[in-house]
């Protein structure tokens, strides 16, 4: 597959595994990912898993909610280490949108990955505020955008054609749901997805034969109730 597959997670030690498997480009977290994980240290994580992984991509994100700040946070995270791209929400929880923002960084070089993109007029404006032939990633939540009833393909399929001119901006089908999602953003054309290690560890299954499938699992739902003792 050409799509890149970057591991969506704030665990260091399982961070550490995908990055030395080989299996994935890149890495991407958030705070709530890092909230879960017991992290209380923002920058003391960053630090730490920057210093395990040096030549891919990570993104850390901004958790201010007025932009001002999250300027200067941008410029603070920026400056941990090359690899860093700055996620930046598409807009603050008071509905304000980042364009203006997304357009400074981007002309001073900080390398961007703009999150919690749903619709088509926020990822046309975040493409055109991404300048100066700076690096960014456009993450487009389609696993969100699914479970809203909406067929997440056409969306990305227009990003996918939006950008398709520009080596610099890459679009990244975000918060997947299941392995087939991968193969989805690989046919509209996606250049990043990320994974967690739940849907990194079922791509194993690719390509497996069905018919074996189905034995291996009539023999699992077998075996777990011989093992449970059941009785009709």
């Amino acid at each position: 597959m050409n799509i890149k597959i970057f591991a969506d997670g704030a665990d260091i030690d399982e961070m550490k595994k995908a990055y030395f498997s080989g299996s994935v480009s890149g890495f991407t977290t958030n705070p709530t990912l890092m909230k879960k994980s017991g992290i209380t240290d923002y920058l003391g994580f960053a630090k730490e898993a920057l210093n395990e992984i040096k030549d891919m991509p990570i993104s850390f994100e901004v958790f201010s909610d007025e932009l001002d700040e999250m300027e200067t946070q941008a410029y603070t995270l920026r400056d941990l280490a090359d690899n860093v791209y700055v996620k930046i929400p598409v807009t603050n929880t008071k509905g304000i949108t980042t364009y203006q923002l997304i357009n400074k960084l981007t002309s001073e070089g900080v390398k961007v990955n703009v999150t919690a993109i749903f619709t088509k007029a926020q990822i046309k404006n975040v493409v055109d505020n991404i300048v100066n032939n700076t690096p960014g990633v456009i993450s487009i939540f389609a696993g969100r955008i699914a479970n809203a009833g909406v067929d997440p393909e056409p969306i990305m399929q227009y990003a996918v054609d939006l950008t398709s001119n520009s080596n610099e901006k890459e679009i990244l089908w975000a918060s997947p749901r299941e392995a087939l999602n991968i193969v989805q953003a690989e046919r509209c054309g996606c250049d990043i997805i990320t994974v967690t290690p739940d849907i990194l560890k079922a791509m194993s299954t690719f390509g497996k034969d069905l018919d074996e499938f189905s034995l291996e699992t009539v023999k699992m739902f077998f075996d777990d109730a011989q093992a449970a003792g059941f009785k009709i």
